[in-house]
């Protein structure tokens, strides 16, 4: 199936690198939590093409699936791998991006998604922010390095599963950080969404650190500078 691919580019002929954005489980529509935008501005700024495949609107969940399970399991992280892989094959085609330069990343659901995606082969590098981690099978170890940046009080995708994978990841908590800590909004809770780390399975917080997203670009920054450098 093919799904929609949003370009955005530096200006001048390239080639660039290049990072693939997985959106959250918002998806990129009217709802999206409007951080997958935030960051293909910043990392635009910074010289890299970047791509964002919508793995939602096609699929007929058009407003994300953070609250409703109906087709949940259509558009799932471990589904949604081949989103990223096929986004990855169209950008190495681009005559302006460096095809031996392209990473991965992603938040929330995009997060999971990237956590999955690299443990196959093919990016050069990934960034998963806020993932669930409990779904990386046991003797998990991605094929290229990751950076998984995440909030210490997250109640939707909680820190402690990341720690045991600090042996195979680069990993930095935030301390006083909620999910979502990128976001330009108030920390909120919302009882309806999905949540499988809750005894009921649902309800979850989000909301916006400033000091936490200060760092993490200068973190992603770094990491994607060292690992998507020309060699």
């Amino acid at each position: 199936m093919t799904i929609p691919v949003s370009v955005s580019r530096p200006e001048g002929p390239g080639p660039f690198p290049a990072i693939v954005i997985l959106h959250d489980c918002s998806g990129l529509g009217p709802r999206s939590s409007g951080a997958p935008a935030r960051w293909a501005a910043t990392l635009v700024e910074r010289g890299y093409v970047v791509l964002m495949p919508d793995s939602f609107s096609t699929r007929g969940v058009p407003d994300g699936v953070c609250t409703s399970g109906s087709r949940r399991n259509n558009v799932s992280p471990d589904r949604r791998v081949q989103d990223a892989l096929d986004t990855l094959g169209y950008a190495q085609r681009l005559p302006y991006v460096d095809a031996k330069r392209i990473g991965v990343m992603g938040g929330s659901h995009g997060g999971t998604t990237t956590l999955l995606t690299m443990g196959e082969r093919g990016f050069r590098a990934g960034v998963a922010l806020y993932p669930r981690c409990s779904t990386a099978v046991q003797g998990y170890k991605p094929s290229a390095p990751l950076l998984i940046l995440i909030g210490e009080i997250d109640d939707w995708t909680p820190a402690a599963d990341c720690r045991r994978l600090a042996d195979e990841v680069t990993l930095k908590v935030y301390p006083g950080a909620h999910h979502s800590f990128d976001s330009d909004r108030p920390a909120v809770f919302i009882a309806a969404r999905i949540n499988p780390s809750t005894p009921s399975g649902r309800g979850a917080t989000t909301g916006g650190n400033a000091a936490a997203w200060r760092d993490s670009i200068e973190e992603v920054t770094r990491f994607f500078a060292r690992n998507l450098s020309r060699s």
